[in-house]
């Protein structure tokens, strides 16, 4: 079982980045750093109209040797980050290796390039698939630090709590938090400590599609740092509606959190059965969330990434192209808010009319910044987008757009049968996004971010067991981390 206070004992301090941006203050001085391609893969986004000005550069990808370990391969559908600034002026990068079950660390010196990578999870510790995550730190959260990646292979999974300094030694050690309950969990978000001073309020979103639905889910502690003994909830209307569609963009809805007994006992399939006991909402798969920077951190986004009218959703009465919501909880009650939806993808006339299915999200001061995974209707009209929402206007814009180099002379590279691996020209919307995550304040360079791409019809025989573990050693995708410098905050 994990032991938070043997982590805290074994931690240095140091200065640290947040997944999803910290506060936009201030961006302290590393005028080391120099942004440039420091990758042997091209870049696979296309920059949108309006947004020419803005620089991607490749940073790592899964064909890159690294100086300090050569014998190192970056796994695939790369997803949730957590950026670190080290004592030394180099830089560490977490990330999920989403279908290999695994964490990498990758170490950058002073100019970010990337000279050494490591499995901290592999497969047999990682037990499930890895998508969102947040890394945590005393600046911002008040404890920490540690890396929250949640579990999503189903209702029995779990969160992980990570050392980011653990060594590569312990990469089969699964690093479960009971207290966390069982979710087909997407990301875990602990609010910052200006939320709710002295308690530690974490946000669990749930991507579960069955009869049960995705929940969105809060575990709340009186004690700063606490992961074992606090209480888990599950959010509902106050008027109990379970009905996703009955909330439509305009309208405020009051919300609350109700209780989920001895959740470090139950099963998921038990968590699920009190959905209906509790009339919690029954979201259409529950994503990626965020809070607002630069500002008390209870202004919370959540994407909700829809299904089919089939199954569970036969009835319609949940999304099927996708929401994005905004959760404003109370300023001394972290049970009790309010909830819109600022973004329906199910409306196409709307602002968010070209929606195939948002996933992760990035939240800054000014902007919601949404990220697409197609959930592969065979209606896709367009590779997977990355949209700008804008908080004061309302403005939705396209910033990127997915480019899976078909008409290019390396398309048989990143175009291939994802079975077979045979050179095949993949199909619209079948790439996604992973984490995408504000890192101005560590490297010291304003409106920059760091961007992963799962490119899912990448594939080859050299990227399989690259972690190591045996539980995904067929798995055989490859991925990136781009930068992109000059997106406004």
């Amino acid at each position: 079982m994990f032991k938070y206070s043997t982590l805290i004992a074994s931690l240095a301090v140091v200065a640290l980045g947040v997944n999803g941006c910290k506060d936009e203050t201030s961006t302290p001085s590393t005028p080391t750093v120099e942004l440039k391609n420091y990758s042997t893969t091209p870049a696979l986004v296309k920059k949108m109209p309006g947004f020419e000005s803005v620089e991607v550069f490749s940073l790592i990808g899964s064909d890159d040797k690294l100086t300090d370990s050569p014998t190192y391969t970056f796994g695939g559908s790369a997803d949730g980050m957590g950026w670190l600034k080290n004592n030394d002026g180099g830089f560490t990068m977490l990330v999920n290796q989403e279908d290999n079950f695994s964490v990498s660390r990758i170490t950058f010196d002073k100019t970010l390039k990337p000279i050494k990578g490591e499995y901290i999870l592999n497969s047999d510790g990682g037990v499930w698939r890895l998508c969102s995550a947040t890394m945590v730190t005393p600046e911002e959260h008040g404890f920490g630090p540690m890396f929250l990646t949640c579990g999503e292979s189903g209702e029995e999974s779990r969160t992980h709590a990570i050392n980011p300094f653990d060594p590569s030694s312990n990469a089969s050690m699964s690093r479960e938090l009971p207290a966390f309950g069982r979710w087909s969990a997407e990301n875990a978000l602990p609010l910052p400590k200006t939320a709710y001073s002295g308690k530690t309020v974490i946000v669990i979103t749930d991507d579960d599609s069955g009869v049960s639905g995705g929940q969105v889910a809060l575990y709340v502690s009186n004690t700063v740092g606490d992961l074992s003994g606090g209480t888990l909830y599950m959010l509902r209307r106050k008027d109990q509606n379970q009905k996703e569609t009955d909330m439509s963009v305009g309208t405020m809805y009051d919300v609350e959190f109700v209780k989920i007994d001895n959740q470090s006992t139950l099963t998921g399939k038990e968590i699920n059965a009190l959905v209906d006991v509790n009339k919690a909402i029954k979201f259409g798969r529950v994503e990626d969330i965020d809070y607002r920077k630069g500002s008390n951190g209870r202004d919370v986004y959540f994407t909700v990434t829809g299904q089919d009218y089939v199954s569970a959703n036969a009835d319609k009465s949940r999304t099927k192209y996708g929401r994005v919501y905004h959760l404003n909880l109370d300023a001394t009650n972290p049970l009790a808010g309010k909830l819109e939806v600022i973004m329906d993808g199910d409306d196409r006339t709307g602002p968010a009319q070209k929606f195939q299915n948002p996933d992760n999200i990035c939240v800054t001061s000014n902007y919601v910044y949404v990220q697409e995974d197609a959930n592969g209707y065979k209606d896709e009209t367009h590779d997977a987008y990355i949209y700008q929402y804008n908080l004061a206007t309302k403005e939705v814009k396209v910033v990127f757009e997915l480019d899976h180099h078909r008409d290019a002379a390396d398309k048989d590279i990143y175009n291939c049968n994802a079975t077979t691996g045979t050179p095949e020209l993949s199909s619209k919307g079948s790439w996604e996004y992973g984490g995408m995550v504000d890192i101005s304040d560590v490297i010291g360079i304003p409106n920059t971010f760091a961007l992963a791409i799962q490119p899912h019809t990448w594939v080859g025989t050299k990227y399989k067991g690259v972690d190591k573990g045996t539980k995904r050693a067929s798995e055989w995708q490859a991925s990136q981390v781009i930068i992109l410098k000059g997106l406004a905050r």
